[in-house]
């Protein structure tokens, strides 16, 4: 089964697409993650990206496109695979139905986790790390037994940039801007679905599971 996965930071999109990976068996495929292993593995398109990010610059949609056919070539997509982080646009959303027909392989089903901003901003900027063992806490769901102190060493909390009410609400604007416009191309298209991600890691996993099995059986 080929999906494609949406979700808002701090969606636990994360940790949901490593439970699809598991539960059918074939790979997460992240365009970062394949920008950043071909740069280090030095192939052509990898000292190619190298120099447009060195230089400041955006990786253009015609290498992104290059470095994701590449890897959904390898025998561990032969069954199938979950893209994460793209396509962020409708260009790429254009590019990526015609570089998969060329290939002779389509879209299944696209998974869009969906979760109120409000949510996702408490989530976000309630989590703490230890500043020097690295251990994350959550002020209101795993909170330390001090506020601002590590209860395992004792070292001084932290808030990360990231996780900044400000930086939260910045990142959701981008994220809504972009993605909003997909969401309707793919919905157009029948193959959206919805993932409410508010509630338990088990609740979600069990409203994805069903889902699967739907699509499954679509195509049995």
């Amino acid at each position: 089964m080929n999906l494609i996965l949406f979700g808002p930071p701090g969606a636990g999109k994360g940790t949901q697409a490593q439970f699809i990976v598991e539960r059918l068996g074939v790979p997460q495929v992240s365009t970062g993650d394949m920008l950043r292993a071909a740069v280090k593995a030095q192939t052509p398109l990898g000292i190619m990206a190298k120099k447009i990010m060195d230089s400041g610059g955006l990786v253009s949609d015609d290498v992104v496109m290059a470095i994701v056919k590449d890897r959904l070539a390898q025998p561990d997509c032969e069954n199938g695979f979950v893209l994460d982080g793209f396509p962020r646009t409708i260009a790429q959303a254009d590019a990526l139905d015609k570089m998969l027909v060329e290939i002779g392989r389509e879209i299944d089903c696209v998974i869009s986790m969906e979760l109120d901003d409000s949510q996702i901003i408490q989530r976000l900027s309630g989590r703490r790390t230890c500043s020097v063992c690295g251990k994350g806490y959550h002020l209101t769901y795993d909170p330390p037994a001090s506020v601002d102190q590590c209860t395992l060493c004792g070292g001084p909390l932290v808030q990360r940039d990231d996780d900044r009410e400000r930086t939260i609400i910045n990142r959701l604007d981008v994220y809504a801007r972009q993605t909003a416009p997909l969401k309707d191309y793919y919905e157009q298209s029948g193959l959206l679905r919805h993932i409410e991600g508010c509630g338990s890691i088990k609740e979600i996993q069990l409203q994805i599971s069903s889902l699967l099995e739907g699509r499954q059986g679509d195509h049995s």
